[in-house]
């Protein structure tokens, strides 16, 4: 499996509608609306990068409300 942190920015006072829609798809490990420059961090994993990239761009990125998402893969050193 492989796992990424997904930072998302969200439209004002959209983070709680945000981070419920994400929660309900697969692949989905875990949501947390944070404090900061990001309003909404995600774990994410899949079978394989390529998996997880579709997951990122064709449905969390069509969540409504999010402005702008970064990808940080996890590595294992």
């Amino acid at each position: 499996m492989v796992q990424a942190y997904i930072l998302i920015q969200t439209e004002v006072g959209k983070a709680r509608d945000v981070a419920a829609a994400i929660d309900k798809i697969n692949g989905v490990v875990r949501v947390d609306a944070v404090t900061g420059p990001y309003d909404v961090v995600v774990l994410g994993e899949a079978h394989s990068v390529d998996e997880l990239g579709r997951m990122i761009v064709s449905k969390i990125q069509f969540v409504p409300g999010i402005t702008r998402t970064v990808t940080c893969s996890v590595v294992n050193l």
